[in-house]
């Protein structure tokens, strides 16, 4: 099986698990031990994806309190800093993965890296899934769900562009005719260090 296509049925086992309960407080039951590397890290890669959807929308609710809503919006602050180092670990196994490849001397290097090819693709999973649910309602007009139909239609061919982008660029690395480096995204805005505005109030 392809890597995209084990990928994508882990990224909609997440999403079903979640919708179980469709409970943006409920933790995470990973089925996926730290044995099946990449596995596990997809699904929490995933299941943190579709916890902050929900947050997304949550927050733009215009009758929401404002101090939930900050709180909201702490919340998904930390989500993006979680689902950035989702994105490194992914990196990581992926450059252990092609570590001993001989890499040819006029081999590239691509301007976005396999795991934030992969953080694409799990974002559009969860755009399917709900641009879906939009499709099957039927409390909602038709030309609301045609303009849906249309809209799923252009996501299921992102779906076919992505998937086989991403295979094209891993088997450049097997081949020798890409090479990869991880780099830390390093957001100042969470840093103590780095943020003025928070280490202004340490002094």
């Amino acid at each position: 099986m392809k890597f995209t296509e084990r990928a994508w049925e882990i990224f909609n086992e997440s999403i079903n698990d979640y919708h179980k309960y469709d409970d943006i407080n409920r933790q995470i039951e990973n089925p996926y031990d730290e044995s099946n590397l990449i596995e596990h890290l997809l699904y929490k890669k995933n299941w943190i994806d579709t916890v902050q959807w929900h947050l997304e929308d949550i927050i733009r609710d215009p009758q929401i309190d404002p101090v939930e809503a900050l709180s909201l919006k702490r919340w998904i602050d930390k989500s993006n800093q979680e689902r950035t180092d989702m994105v490194e670990y992914v990196d990581s196994w992926f450059l252990q993965q092609y570590g001993n490849v001989e890499v040819k001397e006029d081999a590239k290097i691509n301007t976005e890296s396999p795991a934030w090819a992969v953080d694409r693709f799990s974002i559009l999973s969860l755009k399917v899934y709900h641009m879906q649910q939009e499709v099957d309602r039927t409390d909602a007009t038709p030309d609301h769900i045609a303009a849906c139909q249309a809209k799923l239609d252009v996501l299921k061919q992102q779906h076919i562009d992505l998937s086989t982008g991403i295979e094209e660029l891993l088997a450049d690395y097997v081949a020798g005719n890409k090479y990869m480096r991880v780099y830390k995204q390093m957001k100042m805005y969470n840093d103590e260090s780095l943020n003025p505005v928070l280490y202004a109030n340490k002094k």
